[in-house]
């Protein structure tokens, strides 16, 4: 494998995450002092750091840091008006959620991230009917814009099982959506099992069979649960364009090892993906080099650049800087190579 290909927190094991509120307090403040670092990245580093500080139990600090995103010109401000919803309506500012959440559906994105985060604040107050129309509706934009031949993209999936969820707590019978939600959701134990509003009786059963049955349907929905919250990327594949890759080996013919030529280096992209994918790995990103931005990286780093152990923690140092971009592209949408030519006929091709 590449050795700029790398999990994203950089070690190739992942150890216990310390989960205290100490922990994500002190987190939220690290990423908060990188996003004055980096100020072109600060709107997805403040995310995070928003985000450590819910689970710090510091509510009104991450509503402060959503209106302090709110107040600038965010990219995505549907997102984080869903994401301050959530977090207003868990410390009791429930009208004001509502209202914001009102206006979200108004807005009516195009992208499923909003419509998953108050389908899901919704539906954990019970308010299950409004939490079903918003599924529905984040699910309509992505399916409807899918050609003949597409994969139902990851998202979509995401919004299809919440709604699937929803509707087994409300009673609906099965619909042609339901159906196809089970079709594209990756897990060995089928939705119906997984959202079955029954199966928490089990929990009460001194029956072992049942337990042990209980045990392995949370397992399953909670494996799916960590896929969805390790996004955006637990690996990060570096991809250097062809003109900066040529200015790096200009600079650095030292690395000339790790890219004996531009055509080798995409090919073994997305050879090594494959070969991820193929192993049971989930979610994969690619992250587009620049010559400027790895001489700064290594300045700030004290390590000279023809360093081939550098390479993973630049590759790492962009995606924890919301720089990735998923891996695999719809099959008709432009490769991820900058070939302008779709992936299915590009690097998405199937081998001969």
């Amino acid at each position: 494998m590449p050795s700029d290909t790398t999990p994203a927190d950089g070690n190739a094991e992942t150890a216990p995450a310390d989960t205290t509120a100490a922990h994500h307090a002190s987190e939220a403040q690290r990423l908060e002092r990188i996003a004055v670092q980096y100020p072109a990245d600060s709107e997805q580093v403040l995310l995070q750091a928003a985000a450590h500080r819910e689970l710090a139990g510091e509510r009104p600090r991450a509503s402060a840091i959503y209106d302090r995103l709110l107040a600038g010109a965010p990219e995505n401000p549907l997102l984080i008006k869903a994401l301050k919803a959530s977090n207003l309506w868990e410390y009791g500012h429930e009208a004001e959620a509502r209202a914001v959440i009102d206006g979200i559906r108004a807005a009516a994105p195009r992208d499923a991230a909003p419509w998953e985060i108050i389908g899901e604040t919704l539906e954990s107050h019970d308010e299950l009917q409004a939490a079903h129309d918003c599924f529905t509706a984040g699910a309509t934009f992505l399916i409807e814009s899918l050609t003949d031949g597409d994969d139902v993209p990851y998202e979509a999936g995401l919004l299809l099982a919440g709604r699937h969820r929803v509707r087994r707590l409300l009673g609906n019978p099965h619909d042609e959506w339901d159906a196809l939600a089970d079709t594209v959701h990756p897990g060995d134990i089928p939705l119906d099992e997984l959202h079955d509003p029954k199966r928490l009786w089990a929990l009460g059963s001194d029956n072992p069979a049942e337990l042990r049955a209980e045990i392995a349907r949370l397992r399953a929905e909670l494996g799916e649960r960590r896929a969805a919250l390790s996004r955006p990327f637990p690996v990060a594949v570096l991809h250097w364009p062809e003109a900066e890759l040529a200015e790096l080996l200009a600079a650095y013919p030292a690395l000339t090892s790790e890219y004996p030529s531009h055509a080798q280096h995409l090919a073994g992209i997305e050879t090594s993906l494959r070969d991820l994918a193929s192993s049971g790995i989930q979610h994969f990103g690619i992250v587009t080099a620049t010559f400027p931005s790895y001489e700064a990286f290594a300045a700030a780093e004290q390590t000279a650049p023809e360093t081939p152990a550098l390479l993973p923690e630049y590759a790492t140092s962009l995606a924890a800087r919301g720089r990735a971009k998923p891996w695999p592209p719809r099959r008709n949408a432009e490769c991820w190579c900058g070939s302008k030519t779709p992936y299915k006929d590009c690097h998405g091709k199937t081998p001969a």
